[in-house]
């Protein structure tokens, strides 16, 4: 493949997978999208400092959009910025596949989804052996307790103690379970550790504001 892409970025593994694999097939991807939600709070936004570092660590511009100005705008950013795709860690989300292909459609680009349909455990085992590593920043207080909160995925024992403590949650936490922070990955320049700043509450979450330093 040959092309220029953005990628969808909120420092969690997923979509750092894909956009690891995205690369690997030769797609040159110089830029970062982190969005700012309007449906409520996101752990990932709180900590913008965290996602700017790893940003940096990559040697990509990282863009932001706040999604109150809606998705027609969006569309109309992504299309100034002269890339072919929309570089997107989605897994089994229809609702969310369908809105980045909508994007991609008013953009006149093309959707790379590249880990649609994968079995999650499967594919957490997968990034984990590429040298992946990361903790989870934030879980839905309905289904994971807070001292999950900071819990490190380095290894495949990790990932076994973590789905065995935890049979009904998505090992990739696809359900919105969790969220993650990546803290090592091949495409960074170097490695990071998560300093936690504080442990806080909103409706739905429990989450942590946080910093990753660099190692």
């Amino acid at each position: 493949m040959k092309g220029r892409g953005v990628a969808f970025f909120s420092g969690g593994k997923d979509g750092l997978y894909a956009l690891y694999l995205a690369e690997r097939e030769g797609i040159e991807v110089p830029y970062l999208l982190t969005l700012k939600t309007s449906i409520g709070l996101s752990p990932h936004w709180e900590n913008l400092d965290a996602l700017k570092a790893l940003a940096e660590s990559m040697g990509k511009k990282l863009l932001t959009f706040d999604m109150r100005n809606g998705s027609e705008a969006l569309a109309e950013v992504i299309s100034s910025l002269n890339v072919d795709y929309i570089v997107a860690g989605d897994i089994f989300l229809e609702d969310h596949l369908k809105w980045v292909n909508f994007l991609a459609e008013k953009a006149g680009l093309k959707t790379l989804e590249p880990l649609w349909g994968r079995n999650t455990l499967e594919l957490a085992k997968e990034m984990l052996e590429a040298g992946f590593k990361y903790s989870i920043i934030a879980v839905d207080k309905s289904k994971l307790g807070k001292e999950w909160l900071g819990y490190t995925f380095s290894s495949i024992k990790d990932l076994e103690i973590f789905t065995s403590e935890n049979p009904t949650i998505d090992p990739l936490g696809e359900g919105g379970e969790f969220h993650t922070i990546t803290l090592s990955s091949p495409l960074f320049r170097y490695a990071f550790t998560l300093e936690k700043i504080s442990v806080e509450e909103s409706e739905r979450y429990w989450w942590m504001r946080f910093r990753v330093m660099r190692r």
